[in-house]
């Protein structure tokens, strides 16, 4: 094998990397696995020591933007870098960078300690009309957050924040819910249309309670059982809260037929729920294995399925089910302490005291499913629409 001499290519195991130093990573960027030693690594570690190359002499733009010293930018990079970036959850990544990328067009290069309300007010109004209260939203709370990094790295005062005299327009809640026999309509007209994956994942959201990202990532280790159940015991993924899910007993028998027509042994750490895929019919095609659901692919998938079943006006979301079982308990005279315990959250005033001594009670959970069940006859019995009503008499 011929010897092959690039600066930053390294072998480990008999594995080549191309591996970046702090400098490079300014210029945006990263160590890159190359494959097995060899020639098609080392042509793809040459690969991006010219790029390196012409990105330092200044004859290819940067792939991530050089930000002025103690700047904004700067300061959200060195972020980027620390453990305390790393140990965030994806989706909180992503919703900093989504934010992100409204801040850094006009604040990026600028020292945070200059920058002034009259500033964030026009940025943000700017926004409002552009994106709309939801994403200017978003970039105010990314704004905040970053700002007591900044301070905390003593490159402005805590406390000082110009955009806190700015009052945030907050988007409309959402109010949505579903019925059970709506619910049972879904998980049917997807089980018949061979999203068997996505039956289970609606049938486990309307009794969990769970959020769909709970739901789609549950994996064989997170099955519980009691002496009087079983269901899923989870650490929820937004509040690291932990809450268990029951299943009915008509839930059951899906997961476990589901389980079955798989045909493999899951791994205890393997999502159970999975997409359709794809088999050839008539007409050919390459054959696809169902995989995990991502958020969009589950999005996609639920929206085709509500489109079926209730047609193209109805847009309600897989997320309004946790709501649902909310309304159900609350209506059916479960105390808030039961409704917190059922969701995995702390809807009470005193979340201290939740987390001390209602970890994961049973009781408390099996309360807030009865109180659903007692909450569901009533809303069924009461008409939930209004009507005008007319004061005045006929005119003769």
């Amino acid at each position: 094998m011929a010897d092959v001499r690039l600066k930053h290519y390294h072998v480990r195991k008999g594995r080549g990397y191309w591996l970046v130093t702090p400098k490079m990573r300014t210029y945006g960027f990263e160590n890159v696995r190359c494959g097995a030693d060899g020639p098609v690594a080392w042509a793809i570690a040459k690969e991006w020591e010219d790029r390196w190359q012409r990105a330092r002499k200044g004859l290819e733009a940067p792939l991530r933007k050089v930000f002025p010293k103690n700047s904004v930018g700067d300061a959200f990079e060195r972020f980027r870098r620390m453990d305390e970036w790393a140990k965030k959850p994806i989706r909180t990544r992503e919703d900093w960078e989504r934010g992100w990328k409204y801040i850094e067009p006009l604040f990026g290069d600028f020292p945070p300690a200059v920058v002034t309300m009259e500033m964030m007010d026009g940025w943000y109004s700017a926004l409002v009309k552009k994106k709309g209260l939801g994403e200017a939203g978003r970039a105010m709370k990314t704004w905040r957050a970053l700002y007591t990094v900044m301070a905390a790295m003593k490159l402005c005062q805590p406390g000082q924040d110009p955009s806190l005299a700015i009052r945030k327009t907050a988007v409309p809640g959402r109010t949505q819910t579903w019925t059970e026999g709506e619910t049972v309509r879904m998980v049917k007209g997807a089980w018949r249309a061979g999203f068997r994956g996505l039956a289970c994942i609606i049938a486990v959201a309307w009794d969990t309670s769970f959020s769909p990202v709970d739901v789609r990532t549950l994996t064989p280790a997170q099955v519980m059982q009691t002496a009087q159940e079983w269901g899923f015991l989870i650490d929820r993924t937004k509040s690291g809260e932990a809450a268990f899910g029951t299943l009915s007993s008509r839930t059951q028998r899906l997961v476990i037929a589901y389980v079955k027509s798989l045909g493999v042994t899951l791994l205890d750490d393997a999502p159970i729920f999975r997409s359709r895929g794809f088999a050839p019919g008539p007409k050919g095609g390459r054959p696809r294995a169902g995989v995990p659901y991502t958020k969009d692919s589950l999005i996609d998938d639920f929206a085709d399925m509500r489109r079926l079943v209730f047609g193209a006006g109805e847009k309600r979301r897989l997320m309004d089910m946790r709501r649902s079982g909310a309304v159900e308990a609350n209506a059916g005279g479960a105390s808030v302490e039961a409704i917190s315990a059922k969701m995995g959250n702390s809807i009470d005033d005193n979340k201290a005291l939740q987390r001390t001594y209602m970890p994961v009670n049973l009781a408390a959970v099996r309360s807030a499913d009865a109180s659903r069940r007692t909450g569901r006859k009533l809303l069924c019995q009461e008409q939930n629409e209004y009507k005008k009503l007319k004061l005045g008499g006929e005119k003769s």
